[in-house]
């Protein structure tokens, strides 16, 4: 084992007292708190002071809160009872004063007329967008032309042109030229050739004196001014009753008439 040794004070080394290492040790901390630094420079008697006035603040608080409480308690319960004990005097008081004001009058009495309030005045009605105006009429189309109505045909007498005709339908009824000659004779007797020609007795009309003359229809309307109408009726008469003009003409010179 090693022998423990107690180290030995060196000599002319100074002494410290215990007081002084004790106070070394129990040496305060650095205060934390805004109040422990506030107190922190405050020496330990000014400490306590400032401990007891807040002690003794408190208490005065408290004392006075209990006092007002007990003052309030009595003066509440007093007046119940004196509200519940004489009920009279009010009244009678009240109606003292009830007969000393003025007796109401009837116009005080009669109800006032409440004015109504002024009905708000109407907004006026937003006009109404007019109507675009309709659009302008389309001129009116111009009448359509009436037609003039067609001139009477006027009949032309021209014998020349009448024979010229004739001569030239022949051939298609089968006729020879000679025939021509016979028809001549035969038309020239009965009305020259004329378009217009009139019989005063019997009210034969034509270039063949049809009768009536209503006849010579179902060869044309202009029956009566168209001579080539009249000639086209007046052939196929001939070719029908007496086959050629020649023989038309015989019968005529016999009976006047064909």
């Amino acid at each position: 084992m090693s022998e423990f040794k107690v180290k030995t004070r060196p000599e002319g080394a100074p002494k410290q007292s215990r007081q002084k290492l004790s106070r070394h040790r129990a040496e305060p901390t650095a205060p934390v708190t805004p109040w422990g630094r506030l107190t922190a420079g405050i020496p330990s008697f000014g400490r306590r002071a400032a401990v007891v006035t807040t002690a003794c603040a408190v208490l005065i608080g408290v004392g006075a809160a209990s006092q007002a409480a007990e003052q309030s308690a009595p003066r509440a319960g007093s007046e119940a009872a004196s509200a519940t004990a004489s009920p009279a005097p009010t009244l009678n008081f009240d109606k003292t004063l009830i007969a000393a004001l003025p007796a109401p009058t009837a116009a005080a009495l009669a109800p006032k007329s409440v004015t109504k309030p002024a009905a708000p005045k109407a907004t006026p009605a937003v006009a109404a967008p007019k109507a675009a105006p309709a659009p302008a009429k389309a001129a009116a189309a111009p009448a359509a032309k009436v037609a003039p109505a067609p001139k009477p045909a006027v009949a032309v007498n021209d014998p020349a042109g009448a024979q010229a005709y004739a001569a030239g339908k022949l051939a298609s009824y089968g006729w020879a030229a000679d025939q021509m000659q016979c028809l001549q004779t035969l038309w020239t007797k009965e009305s020259e050739w004329r378009t217009t020609a009139t019989n005063a007795s019997s009210g034969a009309y034509g270039v063949v004196q049809s009768l009536p003359a209503e006849k010579m229809a179902s060869a044309g309307a202009d029956y009566l001014t168209n001579y080539r109408t009249q000639i086209n009726w007046g052939l196929d008469y001939v070719k029908e009753r007496y086959g050629s003009p020649c023989g038309a003409l015989n019968f005529h010179l016999s009976n006047n008439w064909y």
